[in-house]
């Protein structure tokens, strides 16, 4: 697909079709870097992205005893 650089202020931009981001579940924001002479762009998650697909299958088990009292943290 061939697209056109065009003036946003002082900088240049492209127009990215929606139906392209709707394939990625429309990303909020790029990484974009140079890897062999083209202009790369790869999705930022979000930091939580894919936790609520996890959490229906259960993996939502605790990474500590949920039975501790805040006042035993300073002996732990």
């Amino acid at each position: 697909m061939e697209v056109a650089l065009i003036d946003i202020g002082t900088s240049k931009g492209i127009r990215i079709p929606s139906h392209i981001l709707k394939s990625f579940d429309s990303p909020k924001s790029f990484d974009m870097h140079i890897e062999d002479n083209k202009i790369v762009l790869d999705i930022v998650h979000n930091p939580r992205y894919g936790w609520n697909e996890k959490f229906k299958h259960g993996d939502n088990e605790l990474l500590i005893e949920d039975n501790l009292d805040w006042q035993e943290w300073d002996e732990i």
